[in-house]
């Protein structure tokens, strides 16, 4: 869907609705004109700046850096925000089944993934949320449920939009993370299929909250703008 966003809104700055350096509608106006959610206009943001068209401004919105490449870049692919929704809706089902069917063994697994997950390490803690995940899945014995389970958390880092979302997005935090799966633990642990489903789901919701609050216009520029501070504090290191 943000595609169609995006190709709306190059064909408006090659018509010249938008010209170069004037500022493009807010994030409100433009969810009203094209009938959609917010995260999906961020997405469409999120990917005008990938390709050098519009740059976000802090404080002052997203603005029209060029009119060239009117055409949608394919390479971009899906963006992190569908791919979290489209988790939300399979993975509370799939926390729903496994509620039912998940064996000693499997929960004793995912405590110690949990456990995992509290390490300083974030290549080990990233590592031990996705087999969490995808332990659950496996919990259902449900080839296919496990193998679309695995291709929604790794279909994150294949495009290069939902990676570049990600990586401005950093992580939720080792407090979060453990509480957050914590708690679709214990319903596991509890066999409820209904505690199992809502914890699942309030985990990836506050995924897509974590992922509209750090795309916001300001926050992006304030990542910049310390950035830009480090780079100039190493040159005047290294003179």
């Amino acid at each position: 869907m943000y595609r169609r966003i995006v190709q709306a809104i190059l064909t408006d700055i090659s018509n010249g609705i938008y010209p170069v350096g004037s500022r493009l509608p807010a994030e409100r106006d433009l969810t009203e004109r094209f009938k959609v959610s917010r995260p999906t206009i961020r997405e469409a943001m999120i990917a005008l700046e990938m390709q050098g068209l519009v740059e976000a401004r802090k404080g002052s919105g997203v603005f029209v850096l060029a009119s060239s490449n009117v055409e949608v870049d394919e390479a971009l692919d899906i963006g992190a925000f569908e791919i979290t929704e489209a988790r939300r809706l399979l993975e509370g089902e799939v926390a729903a089944v496994a509620a039912t069917e998940i064996d000693e063994a499997q929960l004793a697994e995912l405590r110690s993934l949990l456990a995992e997950m509290a390490v300083e390490d974030s290549v080990v803690a990233e590592k031990a949320d996705r087999r969490f995940h995808i332990a659950i899945a496996e919990a259902t014995g449900n080839a296919v449920i496990i193998a679309a389970v695995t291709d929604f958390w790794d279909m994150r880092f294949r495009s290069p939009l939902a990676r570049e979302v990600l990586l401005k997005a950093g992580s939720l935090g080792t407090e979060n993370r453990m509480a957050e799966h914590g708690r679709i633990l214990r319903a596991l642990e509890a066999r409820s299929p209904v505690d199992a489903r809502n914890a699942m789901r309030d985990h990836l919701t506050r995924v897509i909250d974590h992922l509209l609050d750090v795309t916001e216009t300001e926050a992006v520029e304030r990542a910049r703008a310390e950035t830009d501070q480090r780079r100039r504090a190493l040159a005047r290191r290294t003179v």
